[in-house]
């Protein structure tokens, strides 16, 4: 981030009173975008794929600027993978042997000697186990049935006929990780006109900030690209120090931001025309999804980690 950055407002608290020691709050810094790009691996041979939470760290040290919020009342966090059912029948289990011992060949020559090997020696295994024929049989009897205009399945024909299914040898295998989200409410209700003008600045903040750049102030823009909105970096305070006990955040996008300017379900203003209740929602999602491994750093050590 280059030094004098006009887009650099300092930082808004809402409620104006005094921050003590033990006082808790949450801090959101908003911090200019970074893409994450591509760095050299260990061996400078190939490129590895940086992390968001990586390119983004000086933009952290120096924000744009921060915003300082009581503690939501409602303070929740959740941690989830993807796992999904899998499944791997004996007669699919055999191709599947057959296909590997042919791919690890390292030339054709020992390909075709340990597919024609591995054919044999699992056809005979198959062949050896009534069920099984029984089961190639209603394969190719489903086919013969379902050419001629019928709707059934070699598993459907080997039911009907022996009362038995091809065992799906079915497991829970881990597929995938997830991003968390965060959804945070809170009751703006301004005491003073100053107070007020900090309210409608914090509002005014957080709509720039989480919308897109066409860059039209720049003159060498072409307008053919729009670029990313900026990012946020929350933590949980206790005065000064990080909180104690709860949990961490990633840097996260604001997605979606909503504001109730009737608070108390009543239009009524003070002589400044601010609203005397107003209601912000904040969704935000992490840009990076959570890893054993975050636990083990020196934020994922803090409270209960992310």
């Amino acid at each position: 981030m280059a030094k004098g950055n006009k887009r650099k407002f300092g930082s808004f608290r809402y409620p104006m009173a005094r921050l003590d020691n033990d006082s808790d709050y949450l801090e959101i810094k908003i911090v200019e975008y970074k893409a994450p790009g591509f760095d050299k691996s260990g061996t400078g041979q190939s490129l590895r794929l940086k992390t968001s939470s990586e390119s983004l760290q000086k933009n952290i040290e120096n924000p744009l600027g921060t915003i300082f919020l009581p503690i939501p009342e409602s303070i929740l966090d959740s941690n989830g993978v993807t796992w999904g059912e899998d499944s791997l029948n004996g007669l699919a289990a055999s191709a599947l042997g057959i296909g590997l011992k042919t791919i690890t060949a390292e030339s054709s020559t020992e390909a075709v000697k340990a597919l024609t090997g591995e054919t044999k020696e699992a056809v005979g295994d198959l062949l050896s186990d009534n069920m099984t024929i029984q089961a190639i049989n209603s394969t190719f009897a489903s086919m013969a049935v379902n050419a001629l205009g019928g709707n059934t399945s070699a598993g459907g024909v080997l039911a009907r006929q022996t009362g038995s299914i091809l065992n799906p040898n079915m497991e829970l295998l881990f597929g995938g990780v997830q991003l968390r989200s965060f959804s945070f409410d809170f009751d703006l209700v301004p005491r003073d006109e100053q107070e007020s003008n900090v309210i409608k600045k914090i509002i005014r903040t957080f709509k720039k900030s989480m919308n897109a750049k066409n860059s039209s102030g720049d003159d060498k823009s072409t307008g053919l690209f729009i670029k990313s909105p900026d990012v946020f970096k929350l933590t949980y305070k206790t005065g000064r120090r990080n909180h104690e006990f709860l949990h961490k955040f990633k840097p996260m996008a604001l997605l979606n931001m909503g504001v109730n300017y009737t608070g108390a379900g009543t239009y009524a203003t003070y002589d400044n025309t601010a609203p005397v209740h107003m209601k912000i929602n904040l969704s935000f999602q992490e840009l990076n999804p959570i890893y054993s491994e975050d636990y083990e750093t020196q934020e994922g050590q803090e409270g209960t980690g992310f």
